[in-house]
């Protein structure tokens, strides 16, 4: 029944020949897996598919940027072997930091600094811009993460669709209805249900965002100079992001906090999940081994698996070496403390099939960073999760995770083997957090338009329509006064206080004279 539905459905779609689109990524991890989902789907449906891809940025163990058979072309480019070791080794030590709790912004700033040297390098390859150009697509997909995609599409003159790998409250200048009494500002790790001291912190962090997104835009200002015909664009990112034609979310109202959304917004998040494959033989037999007791799968992040922090590690293995379920950890195994011994339950690979262990019957618990496709891998599979947040949004994620009942956090400087151990045992045994995984589970799968899809048919809808001028709101091109009203407010006061002050100067000049006549 289901797919006489999805027939009728493509059938009902306006007809639309092959187009030619650029689908852009410069950063690595969760980052590539997210964007050759889109592009692999978008050839599915027919599509001229082209990823610029920018090799070892930075690299992640256990995996290798194989491509697809069949399926859309790929266009490499990096910044030599040199560079990416000494940049690989620069982020091996930005994890480390973010394992003992110091993830700063100042630390991001350093981050789009290298990635911004990494836009100039690439813009001024012509040999690949050269061959971009030629090409002429149609539109082009960006991960809206690196500003650098939007200067590539603003230089290439091709209008772009922008995809968002985390939730609504990362691009801070989109323009989307956010009232901070109940929509929490990126990084203030809120919930939609704030006290008076909660909204009083939210209400500060909104002042602080767009500071913050100036910071960032100042470290690709003299790029976008140096490499666009017109030169920096005035609105610097702001404008860049209100150009997108789309705006593409990787989350869902599984994990969201419901909020206001405008004509230009889709969210799609889920692209990663799919129904379990069997494991290999050899995997299936080490968790059967545990019997009921079932196991744990262990992962911190496509980038962040190999980082040695001994006294953090010691305080894992002792708190899973307390529990009877087996522990699966995806753990570069070249960089293990040769002094630390692996408890019997323990099991360390270096890369594993993430989804198809989430959806293993088995499957009890999952101890992840707090990553966006991580957690919606587990509301997919309805498997609870207890969260070590790291860095970035991952912290804002945990919280939506916890007030959703999905499960538990504990902050990486605080982990001790006894916490570790009674944290696991309280969520396998309070059925409280599978009960609430379960619903989520049915409310992500329960959207009508599953959300590889969705993505594609939104695409096509800006392909069949031109663009998308007709979802853009006036607000998007006024003034910040202009659209808070500020002007507005302004005028009024002037209006209600103007009278006031000129009655309160004539009374006061009034009392001076009377002043004077009775000193005379």
């Amino acid at each position: 029944m289901g797919i006489v539905f999805w027939m009728f459905s493509l059938l009902a779609l306006p007809v639309l020949q092959s187009a030619k689109i650029l689908t852009v990524c410069l950063i690595g991890g969760s980052h590539y897996l997210l964007l050759d989902e889109i592009s692999h789907n978008l050839h599915q449906h027919g599509h001229e598919v082209r990823m610029l891809l920018q090799l070892g940025n930075p690299v992640i163990t256990g995996f290798s940027y194989v491509g697809r058979a069949d399926s859309y072309q790929t266009s490499t480019w990096s910044l030599g072997e040199e560079y990416i070791k000494e940049y690989n080794g620069w982020f091996l030590q930005q994890q480390t930091q973010f394992f003992l709790g110091r993830d700063t912004f100042n630390n991001f700033l350093n981050f789009m600094g290298h990635l911004s040297y990494q836009c100039d390098k690439l813009l001024e390859d012509k040999e690949i811009i050269s061959f971009l150009k030629k090409e002429r697509y149609d539109i082009a997909i960006l991960d809206a993460f690196n500003p650098c995609s939007f200067i590539l599409a603003r230089k290439l003159g091709v209008n772009y669709i922008a995809f968002y790998p985390g939730t609504m409250n990362g691009p801070l200048s989109i323009a989307l209805p956010s009232p901070v009494s109940y929509i929490p500002v990126f990084s203030s790790q809120l919930s939609d249900h704030m006290s008076l001291w909660g909204r009083t912190k939210n209400l500060f962090y909104s002042f602080l965002a767009p500071v913050g997104q100036a910071r960032v835009w100042a470290t690709f200002k003299e790029v976008a100079e140096r490499h666009l015909e017109s030169g920096s664009p005035p609105g610097g990112l702001e404008e860049l992001h209100q150009g997108a034609e789309l705006w593409a979310f990787n989350t869902d109202f599984s994990l969201e906090f419901p909020q206001p959304l405008m004509p230009y917004t889709v969210l799609v998040g889920g692209l990663l999940n799919k129904p379990a494959k069997p494991p290999e033989q050899d995997l299936e037999l080490w968790i059967s081994s545990f019997g009921e007791s079932g196991f744990i799968v262990v992962t911190l992040g496509s980038m962040v698996s190999s980082v040695s922090v001994d006294l953090l590690l010691e305080e894992l293995v002792a708190g899973f070496s307390r529990i009877p379920q087996g522990v699966l950890w995806r753990y570069d195994q070249k960089r293990w403390p040769s002094q630390l011994d692996r408890p019997p339950n323990l099991r360390l690979v270096d890369w594993l099939p993430l989804n198809d262990l989430l959806g293993h019957k088995k499957t009890l618990l999952f101890i992840t960073h707090g990553g966006q496709n991580s957690l919606l891998q587990a509301v997919y599979h309805a498997v609870p999760v207890l969260a070590i947040p790291l860095f970035g949004d991952q912290f804002d994620n945990v919280v939506r995770a916890e007030t959703k009942g999905l499960g538990l956090a504990i902050n990486p400087t605080y982990v001790t083997r006894e916490l570790l151990s009674s944290t696991i045992r309280t969520l396998i045994q309070d059925k409280g957090f599978k009960s609430s995984a379960l619903t989520l589970s049915r409310i992500h799968k329960s959207h009508p338009v599953p959300p590889a899809l969705r993505l594609v048919q939104w695409v096509e809808h800006i392909l069949h329509t031109g663009g998308g001028k007709h979802l853009r709101p006036a607000s998007l091109e006024q003034q910040w006064y202009q659209r808070y009203q500020f002007d507005l407010m302004l005028l009024l006061s002037l209006g209600l206080l103007g009278p006031v002050v000129l009655c309160w100067t004539l009374c006061r000049n009034k009392n001076i004279r009377d002043e004077h006549k009775k000193m005379k």
